[in-house]
């Protein structure tokens, strides 16, 4: 019997998951390449908890070529698989989100019940819809700088690659039936592990009526199909297929998926891990009489506690996520266990970024780790992690770069940046500028939230604002607290007992701050917010001089 996908990776000695995953997959003594294989069904916009296999499979392929193996890594779109349902939202070549009213959703509708790859792309910029959404999971795979072979189901199956071990399973159908019985209802006498495609209409039918494998063909009626809540009809036609003329079922397909790639392990989603890996092990087995590859089981991601669906549209892709983060941040989001649900936040990205800045700092050793197994974590992922490591490397603090992107100056990014001493006098110019390129990502980020950093701060000229006398007065004495050099919370105490003590409201108080800064009335939580801009700036700004 094959591992137990639950225990896979769980750690042992290891500081890392992905080096306890290679240990088990060394155990198996297999033969260079070794192949790290992930799929998906491209059914609609690709989102991160797809990406989630590629990088669980990528972290593996890493820790094994550290060994010194040769390393496949390969990905198959189930592009075969028949079009269920029309989704809610889709996604041009650009990673523009669009709703159904902006393409042709009728023509989607009309070809339900039909593989992906027969199906037009609805932008009609590639071959087919399978196409085209294959197309974006490569290019996330390319943004984050993962190479990876992505391998179409129905170019194997058009390629006569499925077509012996097809013939294997129909020649073996009843020990077939038996094994499904296990797993799957409504496995009867008469059920054909073939799905048919219709010569017709070009759907996938169920309507089996007889094998004839001395001709290579299966027979059928082009019946109604059970699609989740709906029915896909059948046009009742009557006709024969050839083995490649259609597809094994899923239970059947991934397995063979792993005879014809020769894969030695395989990630999946905890829904595979109770349904169709433990039917898929029995099925490779004692069906196909080979050897399942070593598997692991990974949590799902939740999009700000909510269940990632692109059919839903509740998703987030890795263009999007990159727009917000460097691309070796978010490849440290999958360094972390994969054995604990995940959420990806897009309102605490700041909180990742942070995570990610303490990781790097532990790995060049600037900071002492939390705990022991962490210096060993480092070391082992952040080679993985970022392509060229670099001591000389800047990062500037996620949230003060959100202030930064408050001003469009970049001579004025870099001069506060260094004032506050976040760039070094001796950083070379290439890290200065990776430095500051953080600053459009901080940026973004606030503008897609509408958070605390989501303001145009005015430096360049001070916004025209009259104050009376106490105002006046009470602004200079805050200038001089926050001269001595506070932090947040204390800075924004004393804004109350400035204002009491000057007998001035509260509210207006406030007010006054905001217009001196963002030539506004209302902005973020004033003390903290103060606390994270340059000292010179703001006790020159409540002097009213600059």
């Amino acid at each position: 019997m094959a591992e137990d996908p639950y225990e896979v990776g769980r750690g042992g000695r290891r500081a890392f998951w992905a080096d306890s995953v290679a240990d088990a997959v060394e155990a198996r003594d297999s033969e260079d390449p070794i192949v790290v294989k992930g799929g998906v069904s491209p059914s609609g916009v690709p989102h991160i908890g797809h990406f989630n296999e590629i990088m669980r499979g990528y972290f593996v392929a890493e820790a094994l070529r550290d060994r010194g193996h040769e390393v496949r890594q390969v990905f198959t779109a189930d592009d075969k698989d028949r079009l269920r349902k029309v989704p809610r939202q889709l996604a041009d070549l650009e990673w523009n989100v669009v709703g159904l009213g902006e393409v042709d959703a009728g023509a989607l509708g009309r070809n339900l019940g039909k593989p992906y790859t027969d199906i037009p792309d609805p932008f009609g910029c590639c071959d087919s819809y399978g196409a085209h959404f294959t197309n974006l999971l490569k290019k996330s795979a390319e943004l984050v700088g993962v190479d990876v072979e992505f391998v179409s189901n129905t170019q194997l199956y058009a390629d006569g690659e499925f077509e012996a071990v097809t013939r294997r399973v129909l020649e073996r159908a009843d020990r077939a039936r038996d094994v499904l019985a296990d797993y799957q209802n409504k496995v009867d006498e008469e059920y054909v592990p073939f799905v048919p495609q219709c010569e017709a209409c070009g759907k996938l039918t169920e309507g089996v009526t007889d094998v004839d494998l001395e001709v290579g063909e299966v027979h059928y009626v082009c019946t109604d199909v059970e699609a989740g809540d709906q029915t896909i009809e059948g046009c009742g036609h009557e006709g024969a297929a050839s083995l490649r003329d259609g597809k094994l079922p899923w239970r059947f397909e991934w397995p063979a998926q792993w005879e014809i790639l020769g894969v030695d392990f395989e990630p999946f989603g905890k829904d595979h891990a109770e349904g169709s890996w433990p039917s898929g092990e029995d099925i490779a087995e004692n069906v196909l009489d080979i050897q399942p590859p070593v598997p692991m089981v990974y949590e799902w991601f939740t999009l700000d506690g909510e269940p990632l669906s692109s059919s839903s549209g509740n998703v987030v892709t890795v263009d999007e996520v990159l727009d917000l983060l460097e691309p070796e941040v978010f490849k440290y989001f999958f360094v972390k266990t994969p054995r604990k649900q995940r959420d990806f936040s897009v309102e605490h990205v700041d909180q990742l970024v942070d995570e990610f800045d303490a990781f790097e700092r532990v790995y060049f050793g600037e900071v002492d780790p939390h705990e022991d197994d962490e210096r060993e974590l480092a070391e082992r992922a952040y080679p993985m992690v970022v392509d060229d490591p670099r001591e000389e490397r800047v990062r500037i603090p996620y949230t003060f770069a959100a202030v930064l992107g408050m001003t469009d100056d970049p001579d004025m990014r870099e001069d506060i940046a260094r004032k506050e001493g976040h760039i070094p006098d001796d950083a070379p110019e290439w890290a200065v500028e990776g430095a500051l390129a953080r600053v459009e990502r901080a940026r973004n980020w606030a503008r897609r939230t509408g958070n605390e950093f989501d303001y145009e701060l005015k430096r360049t000229a001070m916004p025209d604002a009259d104050f009376d006398a106490a105002t006046e007065a009470a602004l200079d004495e805050l200038a001089d607290f926050v001269a001595e050099g506070h932090d947040g919370e204390e800075i924004q105490g004393e804004i109350y007992e400035t204002a009491k003590r000057h007998d001035i409201d509260i509210g207006e108080f406030f007010a006054a701050g905001y217009r001196l800064l963002f030539d506004d009335t209302q902005g973020p939580q004033l003390g903290p917010f103060i606390a994270k801009l340059d000292r010179e700036f703001v006790v020159a700004r409540l002097r009213r001089e600059a």
